[in-house]
């Protein structure tokens, strides 16, 4: 009979034990969904940033290689231009005044610092005048078939890279033929840029060459070798078999996401230098892409972790007087998640957990949807200055157009930075800039945007603005900064240029463009002025400024 009876209890105890309590039934049931709904956040999250970012790196890297291919294309029409003075010059010259022929030489390499060297020849390619001066040089005959090519031709020429007999540099020139009153050829004079050494590509691009991230640009000829590069090492190396440079060299210009010869998976844009047939490549690592999601990934169950452990503790305490609160709130954060709601005000709940628990969640999405937000709002600002960024630029002035919106362009630069840099330090640059732009924010109207666009370069987006009216804004910041007390013990100017949509382009990028050219007039002229581009002559490719 005992044995019986303790039977009988070990049984019921085994019974109760395979029983589920409605707090663990519920309180597991909530646990799963909130770390489903946490799962399915991220892996939304993470497949659409990473669409998202590859995206918009694929196409800033093609905007800044069109606008490199843009820079280089001015560059080279800059120093085709100093050779033809320097050809002028020459034509009615009969070569017999060596000193006077060294002396000129060095006038025109030293007024542009385009060319590592410049050379003069005669018609059967006897070198007369060389500067820098070379004794080894002049008196000879050249020897290499680029410059013997450029004599036959007889016109203006672009040489591909090549290693030269004498000297055995990696080097490109240009040359442009000397052609007397009579019409006859008289000879060549041709500028060389030492491609390993310090030439005038590393002062125009050296500083864009390579960026924190990885991202990185290099300039390739018609054949596919390599003439600018952030390895040295590797100028002059061939990668015509570069799917990329390949479809460089049948004229295409573009973004794409490929495996390079080095097996690294790279996003790159790319565009073609019209007026030297060179190509220039921007490419960024896709492991960048892959970082950047991974940083966002991680803060995101970082900021979500700690709110979503504490929840799913104290449901575990009430779930049994909470099953609708639970359904609710489960629901509101697949919704919130899909972005299809905004997020209530908090309504007192009759059970003091069941508020508790509805304040906490709300207040785990609220802080979810800020940190967000926080990242989307670094994406699209300047860290240093508080200005919008580059990014932000592109796409504001791309709205703008459009929505065909009247508006002005400005682009600003501070004259002489780097020697602020190199005197004062990175630090005292840095509180220069941040202290200009707010003098460019103060100078301007709530409606008009401010940009920095890199370095000491801004931009001021005028809406509803025509040039005269842009004038007035461009003056009023450089007076300010002119009239400004800084944190140096100098007076700081800068310069601006400016372009009107739609009269002077309908293209964001030819906008800006001329805009910058505009800039650079103004450097020119002296710095710390305003030059307005006034007309534009697409057929013969000029430009007025005022």
């Amino acid at each position: 009979m005992i044995a019986k009876e303790e039977i009988s209890r070990l049984r019921r105890k085994v019974k109760e034990f395979k029983k589920i309590s409605l707090t663990a039934l519920l309180g597991g049931f909530v646990t799963i969904s909130v770390l489903m709904t946490l799962t399915i956040m991220v892996i939304t999250s993470y497949t659409t940033q990473k669409q998202a970012l590859i995206d918009n790196t694929l196409k800033l890297n093609n905007a800044s290689a069109v606008q490199m291919s843009q820079m280089l294309e001015s560059l080279f029409e800059s120093m085709q231009k100093s050779l033809k003075y320097g050809a002028e010059y020459f034509e009615n010259d009969d070569f017999k005044d060596k000193g006077k022929l060294n002396s000129t030489m060095d006038l025109i390499r030293n007024s542009s610092n385009y060319f590592n060297t410049l050379v003069l020849t005669d018609e059967t390619g006897l070198v007369l005048s060389r500067s820098p001066y070379s004794e080894e040089n002049v008196g000879k005959y050249i020897s290499s078939d680029a410059a013997k090519a450029a004599i036959q031709a007889r016109t203006s020429y672009i040489s591909d890279a090549y290693l030269t007999p004498r000297s055995k540099r990696k080097i490109a020139f240009i040359s442009e033929p000397i052609i007397d009153a009579e019409g006859e050829f008289k000879g060549l004079i041709s500028g060389s840029i030492y491609l390993q050494e310090n030439n005038i590509l590393d002062l125009s691009f050296g500083s864009q060459l390579k960026a924190s991230n990885g991202t990185y640009f290099y300039i390739i000829d018609h054949n596919g070798a390599i003439l600018f590069h952030p390895d040295v090492n590797r100028i002059g190396q061939n990668l015509s078999q570069n799917t990329v440079v390949q479809k460089m060299m049948k004229n295409q210009t573009g973004q794409e996401k490929y495996t390079n010869l080095d097996g690294v998976s790279t996003l790159a844009g790319y565009s073609k230098v019209s007026a030297t047939d060179w190509g220039v490549v921007v490419v960024s690592p896709t492991q960048i892409v892959y970082d950047q999601l991974n940083l966002q990934i991680g803060m995101l169950l970082l900021y979500t972790a700690i709110p979503f452990i504490l929840l799913t503790l104290i449901v575990l305490r009430v779930a049994r007087k909470l099953v609708h609160p639970f359904v609710f709130l489960a629901d509101l954060v697949q919704q919130v998640d899909k972005g299809r709601v905004d997020l209530p005000a908090v309504k007192p709940h009759w059970n003091r957990e069941a508020d508790l628990l509805t304040r906490t969640m709300l207040g785990a999405m609220a802080s979810f949807r800020n940190k967000t937000d926080q990242l989307v709002y670094d994406a699209r600002t300047d860290v240093l200055t508080g200005l919008n960024n580059r990014r932000t630029f592109e796409e504001v002035i791309q709205e703008w157009i459009h929505d065909e919106t009247p508006f002005a362009i400005i682009v600003l630069d501070i004259d002489r930075f780097k020697l602020i840099n190199d005197t004062y330090g990175h630090s005292t640059g840095d509180e220069v800039l941040k202290q200009i732009a707010k003098r460019i924010q103060a100078s301007v109207q709530p409606v008009d945007i401010c940009f920095r666009f890199g370095g000491e370069e801004f931009v001021v987006l005028l809406r509803n603005h025509d040039s005269k009216m842009a004038y007035d804004v461009a003056e009023r910041i450089r007076i300010s900064v002119e009239e400004s007390v800084l944190v140096v013990d100098r007076s700081i100017t800068i310069s601006a240029g400016i372009a009107e949509f739609p009269m002077h382009s309908q293209s964001e990028s030819e906008l800006f463009h001329l805009a910058d050219n505009a800039l650079y007039l103004a450097k020119e002229e002296g710095r710390n002025r305003t030059v307005v581009i006034q007309t534009v002559d697409k057929q013969n490719n000029r430009n007025s400024f005022l």
